[in-house]
């Protein structure tokens, strides 16, 4: 399937499996996307998101988002939307 990168990796929390997406796309609740970095990838459903601590269901271009991860990921990661 096509994919195309909608942002990277600028943080990282750990103990919340949260990262901090700095978008070059927009992204919302449900789409499909791949994270690539350091020897590792994976895809899963974005089901969850906010900014400034705010559940939003989309995002646009230049804004940074907070995204649950189903995995650690490290800064300078990128993020490719899937395109079904």
């Amino acid at each position: 399937m096509p994919e195309v990168q909608i942002g990277k990796i600028t943080h990282y929390f750990n103990k919340i499996s949260v990262a901090v997406v700095e978008l070059s796309d927009e992204i919302k609740v449900g789409d499909t996307i791949k994270i690539v970095g350091h020897g590792q990838e994976f895809t899963q459903t974005v089901s969850s998101m906010q900014i400034e601590h705010k559940n939003v269901e989309k995002a646009s271009k230049g804004q940074s988002i907070g995204l649950k991860v189903d995995q650690p990921v490290k800064e300078g990661d990128i993020v490719y939307k899937i395109i079904e």
